[in-house]
């Protein structure tokens, strides 16, 4: 790694996160020497490329800064000797998204982002894509550190790991950050006063919390949540946890157990939303054209207060914390997905999990949390697994293996609708699914198509 004028990529920069992602360079523009920030998207991309990366000049100018902003459509010239390389980007754009919410709903499944049906699809998506990235840096910049905020997060750090034979690489979500920063006024404390120990899987975790003295406060902030909340995603419908499961495991769960400790609350609020003002990514699209409305405005170089109503906030801070620990080994706690290392002595070593680690020059350490409980045990065992079956049929393209996933998700009943659904979702994504061209033929000769009429005719080139 050069240590006097740092290469900065990131795929997918035309999201509408980079902003945030610019900000927090220049924040830290005294720890990092940053000489070149590249921003690369794809054709598709390329018009909200062009209004963010225009936006991140602007924000680098009015810092008194003279970094280099580039754009380009250019994957492997903007990877060329790159230093860090963070990924933000969505296969198959919002519209994407949209499926993945409105087909499991028009089952009377819930359809979500990361969870359910939905999110199988998105690493079904991505992972193909990730893996010809890793390829590209292998080849262009073999010495970068990789910092994925891609979702689902965890799967695809995984499939960096595992698949792409790739070490130097951080998995981040923005759950654990939102927590740290909102429950500690709760009980009156500040971060700096407190110890916090997370682990699990990424969007499937558990933490406990201490004070200075070693007492530890956890229960003391659960219950505080009862008198509003903490740390929960703009993308979740607030519903509280029952109290008394939560005093009996002695932990604060992360926001997306909701979709599982309180599953039928959460369908039921999902399909209301399917029925009435649209899923979350139709309302998401609305915000988006907001915000990029909002930076085309040439007076416009700062991060404006609207990106906070986006549910990924405080994603981009934390991959330049992250970026920022590694350069000058800080040795910063964060909650990142990293190779296990006995850190949950429940899962295998050589897997990626969630968990508080130590972020320096040696990439993630990840700080020893113990066993779980058989409640706890189990969920995390079941999920783990379901996520390794997902990355391998993602890998492989083996319709028994994504049969296998549907079966194992919690939030996909199974049986014969659970087949429909997968066949229909297979169809309704083949522009992005090469891995399962095959089995989509066959099920297009079939006569399965897409039912519902906003997925259906979605446009994908938008």
């Amino acid at each position: 790694m050069s240590r006097d004028a740092l290469k900065m990529v990131t795929i997918g920069g035309g999201s509408s996160y980079t902003p945030e992602l610019i900000e927090g360079y220049i924040k830290r523009k005294d720890q990092l020497p940053i000489k070149e920030i590249w921003l690369v998207d794809i054709p598709a991309g390329e018009e909200k490329l062009n209004i963010v990366g225009n936006m991140a000049k602007r924000m680098v100018k009015a810092a008194g800064l003279d970094w280099e902003v580039h754009l380009t459509l250019n994957r492997r010239e903007a990877l060329q000797d790159a230093d860090f390389v963070s990924t933000q980007f969505r296969v198959g754009l919002m519209q994407a998204r949209i499926k993945d919410e409105r087909i499991p709903g028009s089952y009377g499944f819930l359809g979500q982002e990361t969870n359910g049906a939905g999110g199988i699809f998105k690493a079904f998506r991505t992972v193909p894509v990730i893996l010809d990235i890793v390829k590209d840096m292998k080849e262009c910049c073999p010495d970068a550190w990789l910092i994925n905020f891609t979702n689902p997060s965890g799967m695809i750090t995984e499939a960096i790991q595992t698949y792409g034979k790739w070490d130097k690489v951080i998995g981040l979500c923005n759950v654990p950050v939102m927590a740290m920063m909102t429950e500690p006024e709760l009980i009156g404390k500040q971060l700096k006063d407190l110890t916090y120990k997370f682990a699990g899987i990424d969007h499937f975790h558990w933490h406990r919390v201490f004070d200075h003295t070693g007492r530890e406060v956890t229960m003391d902030i659960v219950a505080k949540m009862y008198e509003g909340d903490a740390g929960l995603p703009k993308n979740i419908f607030n519903v509280q946890f029952f109290r008394e499961q939560l005093e009996q495991m002695k932990m604060i769960p992360c926001g997306y157990h909701r979709y599982y400790y309180r599953e039928q609350e959460m369908l039921d609020h999902s399909l209301e939303e399917f029925n009435g003002e649209g899923t979350r990514a139709q309302q998401v699209m609305r915000i988006e054209k907001e915000l990029f409305d909002l930076y085309k405005d040439p007076n416009l170089d700062y991060k404006p207060k609207q990106l906070a109503e986006r549910g990924g906030a405080h994603y981009s801070d934390a991959a330049c914390e992250a970026i920022a620990s590694i350069y000058a080994d800080k040795r910063t706690h964060m909650v990142v997905s990293t190779l296990n290392r006995g850190a949950v002595p429940d899962l295998p070593t050589d897997h990626v999990v969630e968990v508080s680690a130590q972020v320096g020059a040696a990439g993630a350490i990840p700080l020893t949390f113990g066993r779980f409980q058989p409640a706890e045990r189990g969920w995390l065992q079941l999920m783990k697994n379901m996520e390794l079956v997902i990355d391998e049929a993602a890998v492989t393209g083996d319709y028994g293996l994504a049969l296998q996933a549907f079966t194992m998700n919690p939030m996909i009943r199974s049986g014969q609708k659970a087949k429909d659904l997968l066949d229909e979702m297979l169809v309704a994504n083949k522009q992005h699914l090469p891995q399962f061209a095959k089995k989509i033929a066959e099920l297009e000769a079939a006569g399965v198509h897409v039912h519902d009429d906003a997925a259906a005719h979605i446009d994908e080139t938008i």
